[in-house]
Protein backbone atom coordinates (compact mmCIF):
# COMPACT_ATOMS: atom_id res chain seq x y z
CA UNK A 1 0.00 0.00 0.00
CA UNK A 2 1.22 3.27 -0.88
CA UNK A 3 2.26 5.50 1.97
CA UNK A 4 0.74 9.05 2.19
CA UNK A 5 2.39 11.91 1.54
CA UNK A 6 1.23 15.77 2.17
CA UNK A 7 1.83 18.52 0.42
CA UNK A 8 4.15 20.48 1.28
CA UNK A 9 3.66 24.06 -0.45
CA UNK A 10 -0.63 23.89 -0.11
CA UNK A 11 0.63 23.41 3.75
CA UNK A 12 2.53 26.01 4.16
CA UNK A 13 0.15 28.66 1.93
CA UNK A 14 -3.02 27.31 4.08
CA UNK A 15 -1.16 27.66 7.33
CA UNK A 16 -0.05 31.76 6.08
CA UNK A 17 -4.03 32.58 4.83
CA UNK A 18 -5.33 31.39 8.27
CA UNK A 19 -2.92 33.31 9.89
CA UNK A 20 -3.74 36.60 8.02
CA UNK A 21 -7.63 35.91 8.69
CA UNK A 22 -7.29 35.46 12.22
CA UNK A 23 -5.19 38.61 12.68
CA UNK A 24 -7.93 40.80 10.86
CA UNK A 25 -10.86 39.30 13.09
CA UNK A 26 -8.73 40.37 16.02
CA UNK A 27 -7.73 43.72 14.79
CA UNK A 28 -4.54 43.36 14.01
CA UNK A 29 -4.49 46.93 12.11
CA UNK A 30 -3.95 49.12 15.89
CA UNK A 31 -0.37 49.85 16.33
CA UNK A 32 -0.59 48.72 20.39
CA UNK A 33 -1.15 45.21 18.78
CA UNK A 34 1.49 45.36 15.93
CA UNK A 35 4.11 46.62 18.65
CA UNK A 36 3.14 43.39 21.10
CA UNK A 37 3.23 40.85 18.48
CA UNK A 38 6.62 42.19 17.43
CA UNK A 39 8.05 41.47 20.83
CA UNK A 40 7.33 37.72 20.58
CA UNK A 41 10.05 35.48 20.40
CA UNK A 42 10.03 33.98 16.98
CA UNK A 43 8.14 30.88 16.91
CA UNK A 44 10.44 27.37 17.16
CA UNK A 45 11.02 25.25 13.46
CA UNK A 46 13.24 23.35 11.65
CA UNK A 47 14.83 23.03 8.04
CA UNK A 48 14.90 20.24 5.85
CA UNK A 49 17.49 21.07 2.93
CA UNK A 50 20.18 18.76 1.15
CA UNK A 51 19.79 17.08 -1.85
CA UNK A 52 16.00 17.49 -2.50
CA UNK A 53 13.60 18.46 -4.71
CA UNK A 54 11.41 20.55 -2.64
CA UNK A 55 13.40 21.72 0.79
CA UNK A 56 11.58 23.43 3.29
CA UNK A 57 11.12 24.98 7.24
CA UNK A 58 8.51 24.01 9.09
CA UNK A 59 7.58 25.64 12.46
CA UNK A 60 5.89 24.51 15.24
CA UNK A 61 2.49 24.72 14.26
CA UNK A 62 3.21 23.41 11.10
CA UNK A 63 4.49 20.11 12.37
CA UNK A 64 1.31 20.07 14.59
CA UNK A 65 -0.64 20.08 11.32
CA UNK A 66 0.98 17.11 10.21
CA UNK A 67 -0.73 13.61 10.59
CA UNK A 68 -0.02 13.22 14.37
CA UNK A 69 2.37 9.89 15.82
CA UNK A 70 2.55 8.71 19.07
CA UNK A 71 5.49 6.70 20.07
CA UNK A 72 6.63 5.40 23.42
CA UNK A 73 10.62 4.65 23.75
CA UNK A 74 13.04 3.15 26.59
CA UNK A 75 16.39 4.55 26.34
CA UNK A 76 19.60 5.42 29.04
CA UNK A 77 20.00 8.98 29.88
CA UNK A 78 22.51 10.07 32.23
CA UNK A 79 23.15 6.56 33.14
CA UNK A 80 19.69 4.89 33.91
CA UNK A 81 17.01 3.92 32.07
CA UNK A 82 14.14 6.38 30.88
CA UNK A 83 11.10 5.68 29.12
CA UNK A 84 9.11 8.42 27.41
CA UNK A 85 6.08 9.22 25.15
CA UNK A 86 7.17 11.94 22.46
CA UNK A 87 4.65 12.93 20.03
CA UNK A 88 5.29 14.06 16.33
CA UNK A 89 5.35 13.28 12.64
CA UNK A 90 7.43 10.89 10.95
CA UNK A 91 10.49 12.10 9.90
CA UNK A 92 10.33 9.54 6.89
CA UNK A 93 7.49 11.02 6.22
CA UNK A 94 9.01 14.43 5.72
CA UNK A 95 12.09 13.26 3.42
CA UNK A 96 9.97 11.38 1.33
CA UNK A 97 7.12 14.28 0.77
CA UNK A 98 10.63 16.46 0.41
CA UNK A 99 11.61 14.06 -2.57
CA UNK A 100 15.46 12.95 -2.45
CA UNK A 101 17.06 13.74 -5.78
CA UNK A 102 18.75 10.57 -6.73
CA UNK A 103 20.84 9.16 -9.68
CA UNK A 104 18.43 7.27 -11.70
CA UNK A 105 21.08 5.80 -13.22
CA UNK A 106 22.05 3.95 -10.07
CA UNK A 107 20.10 1.32 -8.69
CA UNK A 108 17.97 2.35 -5.45
CA UNK A 109 20.18 5.12 -4.74
CA UNK A 110 18.10 6.09 -1.97
CA UNK A 111 20.06 3.61 -0.08
CA UNK A 112 23.23 5.97 -0.91
CA UNK A 113 22.05 8.33 0.98
CA UNK A 114 21.83 9.92 4.82
CA UNK A 115 20.26 12.58 6.80
CA UNK A 116 22.33 14.20 9.61
CA UNK A 117 19.97 16.09 12.71
CA UNK A 118 22.00 19.17 14.40
CA UNK A 119 21.61 21.18 17.07
CA UNK A 120 22.77 24.92 17.60
CA UNK A 121 25.49 23.63 20.55
CA UNK A 122 27.32 21.01 17.36
CA UNK A 123 25.72 18.15 18.26
CA UNK A 124 24.81 16.27 15.45
CA UNK A 125 23.59 12.36 15.01
CA UNK A 126 23.57 10.66 11.36
CA UNK A 127 20.67 8.11 10.12
CA UNK A 128 21.06 6.22 6.88
CA UNK A 129 17.65 6.58 4.72
CA UNK A 130 17.70 2.89 4.74
CA UNK A 131 17.69 2.62 8.01
CA UNK A 132 14.51 4.77 8.71
CA UNK A 133 12.60 4.08 5.85
CA UNK A 134 9.58 1.64 7.35
CA UNK A 135 10.31 -0.92 4.29
CA UNK A 136 13.99 -1.67 5.14
CA UNK A 137 15.54 -0.79 8.83
CA UNK A 138 12.00 0.38 10.04
CA UNK A 139 13.41 2.89 12.58
CA UNK A 140 10.68 4.92 13.22
CA UNK A 141 11.89 8.12 14.41
CA UNK A 142 10.06 11.17 14.65
CA UNK A 143 10.47 14.86 14.77
CA UNK A 144 8.63 15.37 18.23
CA UNK A 145 7.01 18.35 19.63
CA UNK A 146 5.31 17.45 22.32
CA UNK A 147 5.01 14.44 25.00
CA UNK A 148 2.67 12.31 26.96
CA UNK A 149 2.79 13.56 30.93
CA UNK A 150 -0.62 11.74 33.25
CA UNK A 151 -2.40 11.68 30.09
CA UNK A 152 -1.76 15.32 28.80
CA UNK A 153 0.11 16.41 25.72
CA UNK A 154 2.66 18.77 26.63
CA UNK A 155 5.49 20.33 25.12
CA UNK A 156 8.89 19.24 25.19
CA UNK A 157 10.11 22.68 27.13
CA UNK A 158 13.48 21.83 28.28
CA UNK A 159 14.36 19.82 25.04
CA UNK A 160 14.08 22.84 22.95
CA UNK A 161 10.64 22.78 21.91
CA UNK A 162 11.79 20.26 18.51
CA UNK A 163 13.43 16.61 18.96
CA UNK A 164 14.57 14.08 16.88
CA UNK A 165 13.94 10.33 18.21
CA UNK A 166 15.89 6.97 17.47
CA UNK A 167 13.49 4.09 18.85
CA UNK A 168 15.68 0.77 19.84
CA UNK A 169 18.32 2.32 20.60
CA UNK A 170 20.01 1.69 23.60
CA UNK A 171 20.99 4.74 25.10
CA UNK A 172 19.61 8.56 24.07
CA UNK A 173 22.21 9.97 22.03
CA UNK A 174 20.95 10.15 18.86
CA UNK A 175 17.52 12.17 20.63
CA UNK A 176 18.78 15.26 19.03
CA UNK A 177 17.31 18.04 21.39
CA UNK A 178 16.94 21.48 20.75
CA UNK A 179 16.90 20.31 16.97
CA UNK A 180 17.32 23.16 14.34
CA UNK A 181 18.09 21.45 10.68
CA UNK A 182 17.85 18.34 8.99
CA UNK A 183 20.25 17.76 6.05
CA UNK A 184 20.17 15.09 3.25
CA UNK A 185 22.88 14.23 1.51
CA UNK A 186 24.09 11.43 -0.88
CA UNK A 187 27.07 9.37 0.81
CA UNK A 188 30.04 10.67 -1.26
CA UNK A 189 31.68 7.28 -2.20
CA UNK A 190 34.07 7.64 -4.67
CA UNK A 191 34.42 3.85 -5.26
CA UNK A 192 33.33 2.56 -8.58
CA UNK A 193 32.08 -0.57 -10.07
CA UNK A 194 34.08 -3.27 -11.63
CA UNK A 195 31.07 -4.33 -14.02
CA UNK A 196 30.07 -6.94 -11.86
CA UNK A 197 31.42 -10.76 -10.96
CA UNK A 198 32.62 -12.12 -8.39
CA UNK A 199 34.28 -10.47 -5.56
CA UNK A 200 37.64 -11.30 -4.05
CA UNK A 201 38.51 -8.79 -1.57
CA UNK A 202 37.21 -5.98 -0.29
CA UNK A 203 38.84 -2.16 0.64
CA UNK A 204 39.00 -0.28 3.57
CA UNK A 205 39.55 3.14 3.37
CA UNK A 206 38.75 6.43 5.03
CA UNK A 207 38.30 7.63 8.54
CA UNK A 208 39.63 3.97 9.81
CA UNK A 209 43.30 3.54 11.64
CA UNK A 210 44.16 0.25 9.33
CA UNK A 211 43.14 1.29 5.79
CA UNK A 212 43.93 -1.83 3.63
CA UNK A 213 42.67 -4.99 1.66
CA UNK A 214 40.74 -7.68 2.80
CA UNK A 215 39.79 -11.03 1.29
CA UNK A 216 38.71 -14.65 3.11
CA UNK A 217 41.69 -15.87 4.20
CA UNK A 218 42.78 -12.27 5.71
CA UNK A 219 39.35 -12.30 7.54
CA UNK A 220 39.54 -15.83 8.64
CA UNK A 221 42.56 -15.41 10.30
CA UNK A 222 40.98 -12.86 12.99
CA UNK A 223 38.92 -15.91 14.23
CA UNK A 224 42.31 -18.15 14.84
CA UNK A 225 42.18 -18.91 18.35
CA UNK A 226 45.98 -18.81 18.47
CA UNK A 227 45.53 -15.24 18.97
CA UNK A 228 44.11 -16.06 21.99
CA UNK A 229 41.94 -12.92 23.85
CA UNK A 230 42.75 -10.65 20.28
CA UNK A 231 40.71 -13.20 18.50
CA UNK A 232 37.20 -12.13 17.09
CA UNK A 233 34.36 -14.54 17.57
CA UNK A 234 33.17 -16.50 14.56
CA UNK A 235 29.22 -15.19 14.80
CA UNK A 236 25.54 -16.39 12.62
CA UNK A 237 22.77 -14.29 11.56
CA UNK A 238 19.47 -16.13 10.63
CA UNK A 239 17.94 -14.37 7.92
CA UNK A 240 14.42 -16.26 6.59
CA UNK A 241 15.12 -19.68 6.58
CA UNK A 242 18.94 -19.56 5.76
CA UNK A 243 21.70 -18.86 8.06
CA UNK A 244 24.66 -16.98 7.28
CA UNK A 245 28.28 -16.99 9.33
CA UNK A 246 31.23 -13.90 9.54
CA UNK A 247 32.18 -11.36 11.63
CA UNK A 248 29.55 -9.05 13.28
CA UNK A 249 30.62 -5.91 10.96
CA UNK A 250 31.00 -3.53 14.45
CA UNK A 251 33.63 -5.72 15.73
CA UNK A 252 35.81 -5.87 12.72
CA UNK A 253 35.31 -1.98 12.04
CA UNK A 254 36.23 -1.39 16.06
CA UNK A 255 38.79 -3.91 16.60
CA UNK A 256 40.23 -5.02 13.28
CA UNK A 257 40.50 -1.93 11.75
CA UNK A 258 39.54 0.74 14.33
CA UNK A 259 37.76 3.68 13.88
CA UNK A 260 39.82 7.16 13.44
CA UNK A 261 38.20 9.09 16.05
CA UNK A 262 39.88 12.32 15.25
CA UNK A 263 37.38 14.57 14.62
CA UNK A 264 36.55 15.37 18.44
CA UNK A 265 32.79 14.30 19.09
CA UNK A 266 32.00 13.52 22.25
CA UNK A 267 30.44 10.33 20.94
CA UNK A 268 32.97 9.04 18.17
CA UNK A 269 30.31 6.75 16.00
CA UNK A 270 26.94 9.41 16.54
CA UNK A 271 28.58 11.96 13.03
CA UNK A 272 30.17 8.85 10.95
CA UNK A 273 28.79 6.52 8.59
CA UNK A 274 29.89 3.55 6.14
CA UNK A 275 29.30 2.89 2.63
CA UNK A 276 29.60 -0.48 1.26
CA UNK A 277 29.94 -1.26 -2.63
CA UNK A 278 29.32 -4.38 -4.69
CA UNK A 279 31.22 -4.89 -7.65
CA UNK A 280 28.20 -4.03 -9.60
CA UNK A 281 28.88 -0.57 -8.29
CA UNK A 282 25.54 -0.85 -5.84
CA UNK A 283 26.18 1.48 -2.93
CA UNK A 284 24.63 1.36 0.81
CA UNK A 285 24.82 3.66 3.32
CA UNK A 286 24.96 2.10 7.28
CA UNK A 287 25.09 4.95 9.89
CA UNK A 288 27.71 3.85 12.72
CA UNK A 289 25.31 4.93 15.53
CA UNK A 290 22.79 2.26 14.14
CA UNK A 291 25.62 -0.05 14.12
CA UNK A 292 27.57 0.65 17.68
CA UNK A 293 26.24 -1.70 20.38
CA UNK A 294 25.70 1.24 22.78
CA UNK A 295 23.35 3.14 20.32
CA UNK A 296 21.84 1.12 17.59
CA UNK A 297 22.70 -2.81 18.73
CA UNK A 298 22.00 -3.72 14.65
CA UNK A 299 23.55 -6.76 14.27
CA UNK A 300 24.50 -6.76 10.86
CA UNK A 301 27.14 -9.16 9.69
CA UNK A 302 30.16 -9.24 7.10
CA UNK A 303 29.37 -12.58 6.21
CA UNK A 304 31.69 -15.34 4.09
CA UNK A 305 29.58 -17.99 4.28
CA UNK A 306 26.28 -19.62 3.92
CA UNK A 307 23.76 -22.50 5.60
CA UNK A 308 20.40 -22.67 2.99
CA UNK A 309 17.00 -23.66 4.82
CA UNK A 310 16.91 -27.51 4.90
CA UNK A 311 20.53 -27.93 5.27
CA UNK A 312 23.56 -29.28 7.39
CA UNK A 313 26.48 -27.68 6.93
CA UNK A 314 27.91 -24.07 5.90
CA UNK A 315 28.92 -23.70 2.53
CA UNK A 316 30.24 -20.63 -0.02
CA UNK A 317 28.67 -17.68 -0.41
CA UNK A 318 28.69 -18.68 -4.63
CA UNK A 319 26.98 -15.89 -6.76
CA UNK A 320 27.10 -13.17 -4.00
CA UNK A 321 30.92 -13.02 -4.10
CA UNK A 322 33.63 -14.38 -1.05
CA UNK A 323 31.91 -11.35 1.04
CA UNK A 324 28.28 -10.06 1.48
CA UNK A 325 26.90 -7.44 3.99
CA UNK A 326 23.92 -8.56 6.02
CA UNK A 327 21.20 -6.36 7.67
CA UNK A 328 19.42 -9.05 9.51
CA UNK A 329 16.45 -6.97 11.19
CA UNK A 330 16.17 -4.95 8.23
CA UNK A 331 11.88 -5.69 6.69
CA UNK A 332 13.85 -6.91 3.14
CA UNK A 333 17.16 -7.25 1.82
CA UNK A 334 18.06 -4.34 0.09
CA UNK A 335 20.65 -3.19 2.01
CA UNK A 336 22.15 -6.31 2.00
CA UNK A 337 25.73 -6.09 -0.30
CA UNK A 338 26.88 -8.55 -2.52
CA UNK A 339 30.31 -9.37 -4.01
CA UNK A 340 31.36 -6.17 -1.81
CA UNK A 341 34.30 -4.34 -3.01
CA UNK A 342 35.02 -1.70 -0.61
CA UNK A 343 33.95 -0.51 2.76
CA UNK A 344 34.38 3.34 3.54
CA UNK A 345 34.12 4.96 6.27
CA UNK A 346 33.12 8.62 6.57
CA UNK A 347 32.45 11.75 8.94
CA UNK A 348 29.53 13.50 8.29
CA UNK A 349 30.84 17.62 7.94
Amino acid sequence: MKRPTWPLAGLKSAFATALALSLVACGSGSSDVEEEQEQLPPERSVSLEGNLRTPATFTLTDLKALPTVTQTVTYQASGSPTTRTFVGTSLWSLIETAGVEVNPDRRNDIHNHYVIARAPDGHRAVFSLGEINPNFGNRASLIAWGEVINGETVGLDGDGDLRVTSPGDVRGGRYVSALEKLEVHSSGSTVEGVGGGLSTAFAVSGAVVKAGTWDRAALEALTDEALGANALALEERTVGSDVYRGLDLWTFLDKAVGLDTSHGFRIPSLPMYLVGTGSDGYKVVVSLGELDPGFGNHPALLAWEIKLGGEDTFQELDRNGFARLILPNDQRNGRFVSNLIALEVFVAE
